[in-house]
């Protein structure tokens, strides 16, 4: 038995993770076509089909541009909130809809997941914890601040995906107008590369063997950047992580446990 992650792709134009054991095939969001989607999975040998299910964290389009497609496709079961369901103007063709909510596990297969709440302008946004075969996988994007729930649940994660979206310096003096330069920064946005370190040096309890930083803005951020950045902040613990970044052209290698 094995557990399998891959981030297919993370940022403002799509983001899609696979979480995957031998008997369950989740993916979480579809920000990517059909055809995307298929491609980046047969880039890491994965099949292109075969869902259990489609998760889906908030409505926002770079999170479910690609669903319509693959959900009808896979004929896979769509996880959501009520709130988000609302949020949408969905395809008539979608009927196979299962509602969750925010602190309330529930189980696809042979993975137990659960919900939380984060600050995000969304209608109801959520981040997962993903439980099988006693490994815990983290994914938390889309948050402009990291709240006691959030610390909270990513304790014992052996692998976390977590975002590190923006350097400061380089939002304020980049192409964006003021006002979306406004809610990136805000406490309903998206955290940026010094929120993402002081989470490592301080409240994270350093126990994930991989960590994954995502939803990297390919404007107001660099990788390099970000990395340093993490490492930083990784150099204050004992237990050493191996660090990756999430990109927004191709997806990262497939995490074996």
């Amino acid at each position: 038995m094995s557990v399998r992650v891959c981030v297919l792709g993370s940022g403002s134009r799509g983001n899609s993770t696979l979480i995957a054991t031998e008997r369950t095939r989740l993916l979480v969001d579809a920000g990517f076509s059909k055809r995307e989607t298929r491609a980046r999975l047969a880039a890491v040998g994965e099949p292109g089909d075969g869902f259990h299910a489609i998760v889906v964290s908030h409505e926002h389009s770079d999170h479910i541009s690609g669903l319509t497609g693959l959900a009808l496709e896979s004929a896979a079961p769509i996880y959501l909130t009520a709130a988000t369901r609302q949020a949408v103007p969905w395809d008539k063709r979608l009927t196979r809809f299962e509602l969750f909510a925010a602190g309330t596990k529930f189980v696809v297969g042979d993975i137990e997941i659960t919900p939380f709440s984060v600050p995000h302008d969304a209608a109801d946004p959520v981040a997962f914890t993903f439980e099988t075969q006693g490994i815990k996988i983290g994914l938390v994007t889309d948050l402009g601040h990291i709240s006691e729930l959030v610390k909270q649940r990513l304790l014992g994660c052996h692998c976390l995906i977590f975002e590190s979206n923006h350097d400061l310096e380089m939002l304020k003096s980049g192409p964006y107008p003021w006002h979306v330069k406004q809610r990136v920064m805000s406490r309903q946005g998206h955290l940026s590369n010094l929120a993402t370190g002081e989470f490592l040096s301080g409240d994270y309890d350093g126990q994930a063997a991989v960590l994954v930083l995502a939803h990297l803005s390919e404007h107001n951020n660099h990788p390099e950047i970000a990395r340093l950045s993490a490492l930083k902040a990784l150099r204050q613990r004992t237990q050493s992580a191996e660090l990756h970044l999430a990109s927004q052209s191709q997806p990262t290698p497939v995490f074996q446990f």
